[in-house]
């Protein structure tokens, strides 16, 4: 997940500079950051939960 951070932050620059070209008002881009905020730091905090399921099988 920390290897694709970059290519990520560089996409969500990308869409950022392409709303804003496209006429999009800054403030609906900061309202949308604002909204996406808390699902992508769940998202990166959390690291989805991968590997979980392996713990269950050696407890049986």
């Amino acid at each position: 997940m920390r290897r694709r951070l970059p290519l990520y932050a560089i996409a969500l620059a990308i869409l950022i500079v392409g709303a804003l070209a496209l006429g999009v008002p800054a403030r609906s881009v900061g309202f949308g950051l604002l909204a996406l905020a808390c699902p992508l730091m769940m998202l990166f905090m959390h690291g989805g939960h991968r590997g979980h399921d392996s713990h269950s099988a050696h407890g049986e």
